[in-house]
């Protein structure tokens, strides 16, 4: 293995085993929560709990990323790889946590089933295929800007590209959360806007793409 290579690969795989188990954790939560509320197993519409133990979850969720968070201010030295390592550990931590959730459940039966992905600010919600893809996106583009940093490539978007891409992250939050209205009803979502996913995944990755060719052209000049 590359001498300058191995560490960044040690550092990538504590991360995972980070994420792999702190997904162990996150899904034995919900174990016991559909326990309480969902003995039959979880579908919509979703039932409302106690508003004391929706605060509870409420910071559950806030805690998972902070801790998320901490571990890519841990690792990272500066701005862009500890978003890397954020998006990295929370890549692995969300596909882990459908992998335990299937252990446990046997649940999502199939990759188009609907789930509660998120609570804030209002409830998220999709096929549980939406969330994975942008976990794997997540990975990829950390790893991607990872490796450009410890090849002494400083990771950095341009005004332009920053604008674009916020309108990229924009509309794939859109597509979670436009069935909220019908999940506080509460009722049963039914359209999951795949094209909003599609275009931002796409607008993203060209970003992506267009930022390492011209840092790429700018060391070489």
């Amino acid at each position: 293995m590359n001498r300058e290579l191995k560490p960044l690969i040690y550092k990538l795989a504590w991360i995972f085993l980070f994420g792999v188990w702190m997904a162990y954790l996150e899904s034995t939560v919900v174990v016991y929560l559909r326990e309480l509320y969902y003995p039959d197993g979880f579908s919509f519409p979703i039932k409302f709990i106690p508003i004391q133990m929706a605060l509870i979850e409420l910071g559950r969720e806030a805690g998972t990323i902070f801790m998320l968070i901490a571990i890519a201010f841990i690792a990272g030295q500066r701005g862009w790889t500890r978003l890397a390592y954020f998006m990295y550990s929370f890549g692995v931590w969300d596909i882990f946590y459908y992998i335990w959730l299937k252990i446990f459940l046997n649940w999502p039966d199939s990759v188009l089933t609907w789930d509660l992905l998120f609570l804030i600010p209002v409830p998220w919600s999709g096929p549980v295929l939406a969330p994975v893809i942008v976990s794997l996106s997540l990975i990829y583009g950390a790893v991607i800007v990872l490796n450009l940093e410890r090849k002494g490539i400083v990771f950095k978007l341009t005004k332009q590209e920053w604008g674009v891409l916020v309108i990229a992250l924009v509309l794939i939050f859109i597509s979670f959360i436009l069935e909220a209205p019908k999940v506080l009803k509460p009722a049963v979502p039914t359209i999951y806007h795949w094209e909003l996913l599609i275009i931002g995944e796409v607008i993203g990755f060209i970003i992506l793409i267009k930022a390492i060719r011209r840092l790429k052209r700018n060391q070489s000049k």
